[in-house]
């Protein structure tokens, strides 16, 4: 038993970690660039649409005459 030596303690379970080719990087970039670009624009739209329905008047829509 090795009290309070701090060679002798066990490491931490964690995951092994390979080494990405300088494709995989730039994949793995651009993917993740993709996915922040359509969450932001998603939360642009929504934010959007808030604006809009909270300032615009309530619209009522009508039927149009048939010509």
């Amino acid at each position: 038993m090795c009290l309070g030596v701090p060679d002798c303690q066990p490491q931490p379970a964690g995951s092994i970690r390979f080494p990405m080719s300088e494709a995989e990087k730039k994949a793995r970039l651009a993917e993740a660039l993709r996915a922040n670009l359509r969450k932001r624009k998603a939360q642009a739209r929504a934010q959007d649409s808030a604006d809009v329905s909270e300032d615009a008047p309530q619209r009522v829509r009508t039927q149009s005459p048939a010509s």
